[in-house]
């Protein structure tokens, strides 16, 4: 990220959002929205003056998932690039309530901008790469069982990614969050909402076998004489070295156990896990000092309002919906607009930028190019027959059509009326919008109406 930062033709606008998209491709135009930091980041020099002075501190980490602690003014995650500081508006006592003020009269820089207001900036740009994310399944609103909220040893894996960082709230050390003890024995339970009809996803989340190997191999390794139980459905490993790790995971000895938790409740200072060992065919109890749940991915927040805006589809579960899943894995209907990550689907790393490679590349083929190869066969405007009702205009999936003035001489002289306009460079031919032209002034070129009356006449002969 540093190498992004630096390079002469990369613009980097951080702490921002996409609000609007319009144009086609090689033609595009964004409105980017900058949210106020309340900090001059041309001044600011990243010293940390202003955090370790600012007076509202004990704020729950979002990035250490509420295991830590921040103040008021921070930097989203450490190793954020760049390096600055920005202002939580509403947990700074300046901003809400007028008092305060520390961090603007200690900071040498002189970056405190409390005045600082939203931006707009409109950029072009020939494509886009979409490469939303994920967040995670809520699974405590479906799995209630698990006593999520009620026993604080109850956690997700990516609690306790965060946990066995180096840089995480604890430097490394597994500890249990209701008392900071060391565990002896964690559980972990796998599929939590993936593969699951009925209350989560239907779909595997493909990244949790291999993680929560990692994460039960950290335990053994990491805790003298330590128990790692893992519950679950199947394991899968399907990239390279992965099965190798999975048995790396087994010969450290963490337990594979097949088998659905279907409650935990507390014993003492532990909790207890019931279950069943399905290759046994017996029902089972383990008591386990901390409880890691391997939840599924799920589309980020916001990304079905974005694929909207923009003009192309989503799947069933809200993943961007690729062109053609073999052939087309990287495009989307959409020309010039481009997936990466975990936008499409559930993935790893090694697969997720493998993606992003396959997506730059695609980019670098569509600029190496002085002319672009266009679908014939797209929807046409009889603009004599067109009333401007514009009921064509919503239906249209990818926003190839619009209402446009033009100017006409009638008895009376000339006036101005609205009329369908389509954007060849986005029409896909689909032919969505033809049945809701109520006057027939829409056709699709090369399979108009009097095109298709014609051929039956030809086979009627």
């Amino acid at each position: 990220m540093v190498a992004v930062a630096q390079h002469p033709n990369i613009a980097m606008i951080t702490y921002a959002e996409v609000t609007q998209v319009k144009g086609y491709i090689g033609n595009f135009k964004a409105t980017i929205k900058k949210k106020p930091k309340y900090v001059d980041w041309d001044l600011c020099t990243g010293c940390g003056t202003c955090a370790e002075k600012c007076p509202t501190k004990k704020l729950k980490d979002e990035f250490d998932l509420g295991l830590g602690l921040r103040t008021a003014i921070h930097k989203v995650y450490p190793q954020a690039v760049p390096g600055k500081f920005y202002i939580d508006a509403q947990n700074c006592t300046k901003l809400t309530s007028g008092k305060c003020g520390v961090c603007e009269k200690l900071c040498p820089a002189k970056a405190i901008r409390f005045d600082d207001k939203e931006e707009y900036q409109e950029v072009e740009v020939g494509a886009i790469v979409m490469a939303t994310g994920y967040d995670l399944f809520k699974w405590e609103e479906a799995y209630g069982e698990y006593g999520y909220g009620k026993y604080p040893d109850v956690i997700s894996s990516l609690h306790f990614e965060r946990l066995v960082s180096a840089g995480g709230p604890t430097g490394g050390k597994i500890q249990r969050p209701s008392d900071g003890k060391e565990p002896k024995s964690v559980a972990f339970i796998k599929c939590v909402g993936s593969r699951d009809d009925t209350k989560g996803k239907s779909y595997c989340s493909r990244a949790c076998c291999m993680y929560t190997a990692k994460h039960a191999y950290q335990v053994k390794d990491k805790i003298e004489d330590s128990e790692a139980y893992v519950f679950y459905m199947d394991v899968r490993t399907a990239g390279k070295n992965y099965e190798e790790f999975y048995q790396r995971s087994l010969n450290a000895g963490a337990k594979y156990i097949r088998g659905r938790v279907s409650k935990i409740y507390p014993r003492g200072e532990r909790l207890v896990l019931k279950s069943e060992d399905t290759l046994l065919g017996r029902p089972l109890e383990v008591e386990a000092d901390l409880v890691v749940l391997a939840t599924a991915m799920v589309p980020s927040e916001g990304a079905g309002a974005l694929a909207k805006a923009i003009g192309f589809s989503s799947d069933k579960d809200g993943f961007y919906q690729e062109a053609h899943p073999k052939l087309q894995p990287v495009e989307t209907f959409a020309a010039g607009v481009y997936l990466a990550g975990c936008c499409q689907g559930p993935k790893d790393i090694p697969d997720t930028v493998a993606q992003a490679s396959a997506a730059a590349v695609k980019i670098c083929g569509l600029f190496s190019k002085n002319e672009l190869a266009t679908e014939p066969m797209v929807t046409q405007v009889d603009i004599s027959k067109c009333s401007g009702c514009g009921f064509c205009v919503p239906i249209c999936p990818y926003n190839a059509i619009s209402l446009e003035p033009i100017q006409e001489r009638g008895h009376h002289g000339p006036f101005t009326r609205n009329v369908a306009q389509v954007n060849s460079s986005l029409c896909q031919g689909c032919g969505a919008c033809l049945p809701a032209c109520r006057t027939l002034a829409l056709n699709l070129k090369g399979f108009t109406n009097d095109q298709l009356v014609a051929e039956v006449d030809a086979l009627c002969l």
